[in-house]
């Protein structure tokens, strides 16, 4: 039993190892435990596969595919719009009414859905209002964060904890269980983050939330941008663009042509060059200089572009955050053929900080990066729909189905209702929610199963049996003893402390999914050993799995937030710190009352 123990120890460290350096994905990681623990012998092949049919799991993607809904038929559009009705301009009273309105939402949406609906919303108020995006970004990604910790559906972990619950032969979490500490938690929070939180974010002079009419300026693209004549005797002379190889060899991406008196903007393959022309490029000015004389091109003497020489009554800039739906994430523009996939030309990235300069189409793409686009009108009209894109400019409303609005509201407070009165269980309800949904055209099947994370479906599900392995080979009895033996003489409390900074720490170098699996064994056996309500701590072990406040990595929600926002690493410690250090006291404090040990 001590070489079991010490096999699944080292498939947990490797695990841990990887989740931190992202050497490979989440999700390939998960895989690859659950299949050291199969063919080590620690499992049986029923006991490692059994995650993808365990009901917490089904009721993630089902859960998923019920927020879509509410998308879909625009009553999340409908909420952020009374939303800028009642926010005002005062700073402190948007952060009051956005953080209240997104804690809300996620209480019943999954997190970063409801962060990623209301980031637009955010961004636009701000900006009505002169309030810098750093100011109201991170307080709107915490309260996604915060609100999912107020219901058993609002976040995979609480579903996870309730599960660990089950399958210790304890009582599992009903619906509203986490919700006396929930909003307790969510009270004080945004009380924090209104008073004292707010003061401690950066003031960003709009940077990452560009003024429309000055993306050159803000994303330093003066070196970037530049007119190329074509001179007589050029060897372009009656080629297409795509012949021409200009982004191909040369790492110049056309923009736009000036052709006489005419301008011509976009993507245009098979246009072909002429003498004369006037070719408006994206590129780093030594290439030009370097094969300007071979090419037969040179520079204009006012070599720097601007806004107005990139837009017209056709075509438009505007800039795309890459969102979690995304399913190029990892690779990049070249691998994925962006340009003549999405009919639209990235001229920058902005990336946490600021604009990555470079050949672009090398660049992996990651969550929350910000593509400065340009395009034909109808192309950025498309890029609304997919999913793997929020546009932050204005345009016409998405097609939403609003006639569909009032019956989605019924199912969905149908589906919370059968599993509030204990009628059916909440992975069978959400199931029922998400079909009915689609049988009712709420959302299409394909639309459903666009919604699904199934990243973090695979994550979870590969994790689970991790937390199977450790109760079976005693693992995670010897880790409660050494928690015990580290803070046992501190007491029940001091015990809970010690697994709070656990979870935090774990958290911020995994997913809270994967850290909830791992710790909540750990929980229940040292809750066992000393005498207390395993109840009490494995939902302190979900709150603080929940609540990944300290570094922008720790959710994908903060990750959402960070380029938009211009925010730096240690901003978010600075003001997530003291808020998970509140978090801790109040559950101190309040789950001895609510779960007597």
């Amino acid at each position: 039993m001590t070489g079991d123990i010490a096999l699944v120890l080292s498939i947990l460290g490797v695990a841990i190892v990887l989740f931190a350096t992202e050497m490979l994905r989440v999700d390939l990681v998960a895989m690859l435990v659950l299949l050291a623990l199969v063919l080590t012998g620690l499992l049986t092949p029923e006991e490692g596969f059994s995650g993808f049919s365990n009901p917490a799991v089904i009721t993630v993607w089902a859960i998923y595919i019920v927020s879509a809904s509410l998308t879909h038929t625009g009553i999340a559009d409908i909420i952020g719009r009374y939303i800028g009705q009642i926010a005002g301009t005062k700073e402190s009273r948007l952060v009051l009414v956005l953080m209240i309105a997104v804690a809300a939402m996620s209480a019943f949406m999954n997190n970063i859905g409801a962060a990623a609906v209301l980031l637009p919303v955010a961004i636009s108020l701000g900006r009505k209002a002169q309030v810098p995006s750093s100011k109201l970004l991170m307080p709107l990604a915490f309260a996604s964060l915060l609100g999912g910790v107020t219901t058993l559906i609002g976040t995979p972990p609480n579903l996870l904890a309730s599960d660990a619950l089950a399958n210790a032969g304890l009582e599992p979490f009903s619906l509203l269980d986490f919700t006396p500490m929930g909003l307790i938690i969510v009270t004080s929070s945004i009380t924090y983050m209104v008073l004292i939180g707010r003061h401690l974010l950066p003031h960003v002079e709009e940077t990452t939330h560009h003024e429309e009419d000055d993306f050159t300026t803000e994303y330093r693209l003066r070196d970037y941008l530049t007119e190329l004549h074509v001179q007589p005797d050029s060897p372009l002379i009656g080629k297409t663009f795509i012949e021409s190889k200009l982004g191909e060899t040369h790492d110049l991406t056309v923009v736009g042509v000036h052709r006489g008196e005419t301008l011509r903007l976009g993507i245009m393959p098979n246009t072909h060059i002429r003498a004369g022309d006037i070719l408006l490029v994206r590129g780093q000015h030594g290439e030009v200089w370097k094969n300007g004389r071979d090419l037969g091109i040179t520079l204009g003497s006012d070599h720097t572009l601007s806004d107005k020489d990139l837009e017209s009554d056709e075509v438009e800039m505007t800039e795309l955050i890459i969102s979690q739906k995304a399913h190029f994430i990892g690779h990049t523009l070249k691998e994925i053929n962006f340009r003549g996939r999405y009919g639209v030309t990235v001229l920058a990235i902005w990336r946490e900080e600021a604009p990555m300069r470079g050949r672009l189409a090398d660049v992996p793409l990651h969550l929350g990066d910000i593509l400065l686009v340009q395009g034909r009108w109808e192309r950025i009209e498309a890029l609304r729909q997919d999913d793997s894109f929020l546009v932050l400019s204005t345009g016409e409303k998405p097609r939403y189905r609003l006639h569909k609005a009032g019956i989605n509201l019924v199912i969905f407070g149908t589906m919370i209702s059968l599993v509030a009165f204990g009628m059916l269980h909440i992975s069978t309800a959400a199931v029922l929610g998400a079909v009915v949904s689609v049988l009712a055209g709420c959302l299409s099947m394909d639309e459903a199963f666009e919604a699904i994370e199934w990243k973090s479906v695979f994550l979870i599900a590969g994790m689970l049996p991790m937390g199977i392995a450790m109760e079976k080979t005693g693992t995670a009895q010897l880790l409660a003893d050494t928690v015990i033996t580290a803070v046992g003489s501190l007491g029940p409390r001091g015990v809970l402390i010690g697994l709070f900074i656990l979870t935090t720490v774990l958290t911020a170098f995994m997913s809270n999914a994967a850290a909830t699996v791992l710790v909540a064994p750990i929980a229940i056996q040292t809750a066992f050993s000393l005498g207390a309500n395993p109840q009490a701590y494995v939902m302190g072990i979900a709150i603080a799995a929940s609540n990944a406040f300290v570094t922008p990595i720790g959710h994908q929600a903060c990750v959402l937030v960070y380029g938009p926002g211009g925010y730096r690493f240690f901003d978010f410690t600075r003001a997530g710190l003291p808020l998970t250090i509140l978090i801790w006291i109040l559950m101190l404090i309040f789950l001895p009352m609510l779960f007597p040990f």
